[in-house]
């Protein structure tokens, strides 16, 4: 018996096949093996085909069903994580209407900010838990008024997983979790956000039926089918967004429980149990996947731009040439914890959210030509980095999350132990690394919302535990004060 999960990223497409008794992943494969093309027409703009996502998932589907020699008929259960704050438009025949407008494509960021001052700040934030910001609701404003005769023909609106679920079921279905991330949900009245879609213009019927997240969303049709070679009935019982869906990955379910990614950009995801926001919208918030009416559970999302980027930047120009990444931690820690005063903030990836949308770039304090090196710099990279992860945990926990494990998969920065090391001993967290990836953990969601798991904990029971770091009590001290000469230093640049 297999479950198979999607992962419909911006850079690939990837499939799992996983098998639902013994919990492990039995074959995977993505496609393109180059990373997808991004259509960007004008500066800011971020679009990509839907059409080449499905091309894509076919491939991958395709390339796991052959590995595996797996009989279509033993598949159970489909689950779908995709890339969030997409926007797709579809007419009443299902065609796709233009190029999706993705996640990191920011031509709406004034239609958001609009709506935020006109509705007024306080009334968006209790409703929506966010700004409208630079979200699908915003994107689709867009739409409206630079392209009407393409909104006009619009029949429903979906997020890149409803698209993926539509094509292999032929049925237009979306989440609670999808619409709040869209800016479309009001939590104080769990409805759709009527006066958000009532500023806008938007009519009603634009929203798709909503369906809980671990439900049956639709059977795969006779023309997936046959395209996929899959078995025509086999149910989608699971969708979300790729960062609520990585938590589900790492087992992140309840109050308090934190799962962290640290790639080019770096993101922390807690979970809430109760309705609450930040007043300056620092970090966004979500409906968690196992959000109800009844339960409260919203995915705390703060996203920091300069993380691993900042990181493969001192390695193509400041390390010494031809070094690898495990070398350059190995040099690293010739420094002390500190990096004798230097302090680097490592903002140099455009605005930050956490910093109130301030673009500050990248800066290295404290440097004295007579005592410091190459590894006191690359040391203060990777502390600047986890000094940002602190900096924007403290705003989490303002909200009333109190932050004592953070859930990991072992890759990118916290394949280093002077990462990990320096983020435990400044939070006094306990890190976990696992073995997992979206595309496993959408698998095993759809376990869940088939009724092949009872719950979370019997899906992820075999998830492998690679790693855990506790916080060094003896040290805790010197990353205190490394955090503070940090935080005084980005506190002075922001008063600029």
């Amino acid at each position: 018996m297999y479950l198979l999960g999607y992962d419909i990223g911006s850079s690939s497409v990837k499939a799992s096949l996983v098998n639902a008794e013994t919990g492990k992943c039995v074959s995977s494969a993505f496609f393109p093996k180059t990373e997808a093309a991004i259509i960007a027409v004008k500066p800011g703009w971020a679009e990509q085909n839907p059409e080449s996502w499905w091309e894509n998932l076919k491939l991958a589907t395709q390339a796991v069903m052959t590995e595996s020699g797996a009989n279509a008929g033993e598949i159970k259960a489909i689950g779908i994580s995709y890339q969030m704050h997409g926007l797709v438009c579809v007419d009443k025949d299902q065609n796709v209407l233009r190029p999706s407008i993705i996640w990191c494509d920011s031509r709406a960021v004034p239609y958001g900010q609009k709506a935020f001052e006109t509705l007024g700040e306080e009334n968006c934030l209790s409703h929506l838990l966010n700004s409208p910001g630079n979200f699908t609701a915003s994107k689709l404003a867009w739409i409206k008024e630079n392209d009407p005769a393409i909104y006009e023909r619009i029949h429903k609106i979906m997020l890149p997983g409803d698209y993926i679920a539509m094509k292999l079921s032929g049925e237009i279905c979306t989440t609670v979790s999808g619409l709040s991330e869209g800016m479309f949900w009001d939590f104080k009245n769990n409805r759709v956000a009527d006066f958000l879609m009532d500023y806008y213009g938007f009519d009603k019927s634009l929203i798709a039926d909503i369906k809980p997240t671990f439900s049956e969303q639709g059977r795969v049709n006779t023309a997936a089918a046959k395209e996929l070679g899959l078995k025509e009935g086999t149910p989608i019982t699971y969708r979300a967004g790729d960062q609520p869906n990585n938590a589900l990955s790492l087992n992140v379910f309840n109050p308090g429980e934190i799962a962290s990614t640290a790639g080019t950009s770096g993101v922390v995801y807690g979970v809430n149990g109760e309705v609450n926001y930040d007043p300056k919208s620092r970090v966004n918030t979500f409906a968690h996947v196992n959000h109800t009416d009844e339960q409260t559970r919203l995915g705390v999302l703060l996203c920091i731009n300069g993380t691993g980027i900042l990181n493969s930047w001192v390695k193509r120009t400041i390390a010494p040439e031809g070094i690898s990444y495990n070398e350059m931690n190995v040099l690293a820690s010739q420094a002390p914890i500190g990096s004798a005063g230097i302090s680097i903030l490592p903002f140099g990836n455009g605005a930050e959210r956490m910093l109130e949308n301030k673009e500050i770039n990248c800066s290295i304090r404290g440097l004295n030509f007579n005592l410091h090196g190459k590894q006191h710099i690359v040391r203060a990279a990777q502390e600047g980095i986890v000094f940002s992860f602190k900096y924007g945990i403290d705003i989490m926990e303002g909200m009333g999350i109190p932050v004592q494990k953070i859930h990991a998969g072992h890759a990118n920065m916290f394949l280093s132990s002077i990462f990990r090391d320096t983020l435990a001993g400044v939070t006094g967290a306990v890190i976990e690394l696992y073995d997992t990836d979206g595309s496993v953990g959408a698998a095993k969601g759809a376990g869940i919302g088939a009724g092949i798991y009872k719950d979370n904990n019997e899906a992820f029971a075999t998830l492998e535990k690679l790693d855990v770091i506790e916080p060094n009590q003896a040290k805790r001290q010197e990353y205190a004060d490394a955090y503070a000469r940090w935080k005084h230093r980005l506190e002075k640049s922001m008063a600029k």
